[in-house]
């Protein structure tokens, strides 16, 4: 049996993914692990679909603006319970679940614990879900956490055909 030494948590700063990191502080201080904060920034220069020249000229701000409103989040997560648990941020620019598999296989992750939303048809089909994604992609075992007040709720209708227009 492996011991758990590295536990990841990627994080998008959600109540369910606050969740999941309750859960892996409780892991680490169980297994003495160690635990790391990873939150992954899209590139919105890529997704908008601006052009080179915005890129070039606003890039550099915004990068900077985002990376420091994150790693702010991260720190506020981390900071009340690092006397117990030994806690390493980073945030990156990548690419959802790609990029945490690659965080957790450079840096020897034992465990992945994250949440999910547990979307299911037509939300799930049109947000996709980067948990799924990273269970399929991840060098370890990955631990998906819902948020408690989600057990007992029922899926969200997302298209009710009977009040469209006529």
């Amino acid at each position: 049996m492996t011991r758990i030494t590295r536990i990841l948590v990627p994080t998008d700063f959600s109540p369910t993914a606050d969740a999941a990191l309750d859960y892996a502080f409780g892991l680490a201080e169980r297994f003495g692990a160690s635990l790391q904060l990873l939150h992954v920034l899209d590139d919105p220069f890529v997704f908008e679909g601006m052009s080179a020249e915005a890129y070039i000229a606003e890039a550099p701000v915004l990068r900077s603006a985002m990376l420091e409103e994150a790693r702010d989040k991260l720190a506020h997560r981390a900071g009340p319970r690092q006397a117990r648990v030994q806690v390493e941020t980073e945030v990156l620019f990548g690419h959802g679940a790609r990029t945490i598999a690659e965080y957790a296989a450079e840096r020897g992750v034992d465990l992945i614990v994250m949440g999910t939303h547990g979307r299911t048809g037509f939300a799930h089909l049109l947000l996709g879900s980067v948990a799924e994604r990273l269970v399929r992609t991840a060098p370890c075992p990955v631990l998906t956490v819902r948020h408690p007040e989600a057990k007992g709720r029922r899926h969200e209708l997302v298209y009710d055909v009977e009040h469209l227009p006529a």
